[in-house]
């Protein structure tokens, strides 16, 4: 409603200008000459810093006339803005865009008067629109968590989301778009920093698994909006998403063969310092009984369970919305199966022609996998 209305106030204003303009140069006897109209016309179409034509006669006589009008136009723009938590979007866009129409459907010069208005009341509106993008920033960086977040898509995410979906409708049929990209640049650097700044302290689950969700879920909507100026930032959260989906994985996935793994760190660490790898088991913590002790605790079952165990407790976790169960169950099986072949190799490697052997093949890990993801 208040866009209609202030394309209206607009609409009628240019008449009202020029038919005075034009009464006072009839009946003053004024003229233009063709010289002022060049630098008038220079100053209109730019609109941003009007040049002062205060001197001219014409100019004077309107502004005592309509003395009241930039007063009133600054009121009624303030309530436009207020109408709405995003309402200095519509009032720039329909500044602009009646701005632009007035200029291309008059066939004369509008009053010099009337353009120095349009273009403080277009300065005021940027500033309000600035005004309003610096607010939100500070609101998304500094959004509070709720007290039992336990993952999910963060409060900043759909705040940013919100004010894309919004701009994007107002500014549809809009003529320029330059602010409202700086806008949206700004914004999506708040919103990353609003996911980096997450901490373990104000989340009850693993703060990989929240980042890698908020950046996928950031990438997917980009990605349906496709605004140009964010391709950068689309690309920014893909990678985010994948650095954090691996995080998440590979700390998660110490838990099922833990005591293996830490064994295996300690190899690789001796063979690092030096240690001859056919050495490795005369090295009390490392020899071949501590290694048979260890695999004796997972016998194929107990990993099973485990890696069930381990299924359960990512789909507690992970938000429904995102679907990126499958996604990372895929990728927690390519690293065990990669963990598991690394085992194996170390075993050849370190104690070759020993028969240790781990309880289970490749072939039975896959199979745990398989039926753990066709049983849910």
């Amino acid at each position: 409603v208040s866009k209609q209305m202030l394309e209206q106030v607009l609409r009628e204003l240019q008449p009202l200008c020029t038919t005075e303009q034009q009464f006072i140069e009839k009946f003053f006897q004024l003229n233009h000459s063709a010289a002022d109209l060049q630098v008038l016309e220079v100053s209109a179409r730019t609109l941003s810093s009007p040049v002062p034509l205060a001197k001219e006669p014409t100019t004077q006589l309107l502004c005592e006339i309509f003395s009241c009008l930039e007063p009133e136009l600054r009121g009624f723009l303030d309530i436009c803005n207020k109408v709405h938590p995003f309402g200095c979007l519509q009032v720039l866009v329909t500044l602009n865009d009646s701005i632009f129409e007035m200029w291309d459907s008059s066939s004369s010069l509008p009053s010099s008067f009337l353009n120095t208005v349009l273009g403080n009341m277009l300065l005021l509106a940027k500033s309000s629109f600035n005004k309003c993008i610096g607010t939100l920033c500070k609101e998304i960086e500094e959004a509070k968590l709720p007290s039992k977040m336990k993952g999910g898509i963060l409060p900043s995410v759909s705040r940013f989301e919100e004010f894309v979906n919004f701009s994007e409708e107002v500014f549809r049929t809009a003529q320029r778009r330059g602010e409202l990209d700086k806008a949206h640049l700004r914004l999506a650097g708040s919103v990353f920093s609003s996911i980096n700044s997450l901490s373990s302290a104000n989340l009850k689950v693993n703060t990989d698994m929240v980042m890698m969700e908020n950046f996928h879920h950031i990438h997917c909507f980009l990605c349906q909006k496709k605004i140009h100026c964010l391709e950068g930032k689309k690309r920014e959260a893909k990678q985010r998403y994948g650095e954090h989906m691996e995080k998440y994985v590979i700390k998660y996935l110490g838990q099922p063969l833990e005591k293996l793994h830490h064994f295996f760190e300690g190899v690789k660490a001796r063979v690092a310092q030096g240690v001859k790898e056919e050495e490795v088991s005369f090295q009390l913590a490392y020899s071949k009984q501590e290694l048979r002790k260890v695999i004796e605790k997972y016998p194929g079952k107990e990993v099973k369970r485990a890696l069930e165990t381990l299924y359960r407790k990512i789909h507690k976790y992970l938000s429904p919305e995102e679907n990126l169960l499958p996604v990372v169950w895929h990728a927690m099986e390519q690293e065990f199966l990669r963990q598991y072949q690394e085992f194996e190799d170390l075993i050849q490697r370190c104690y070759a022609g020993s028969g240790i052997a781990m309880d289970f093949t490749m072939e039975d890990l896959l199979s745990y996998f398989n039926s753990i993801t066709l049983s849910n």
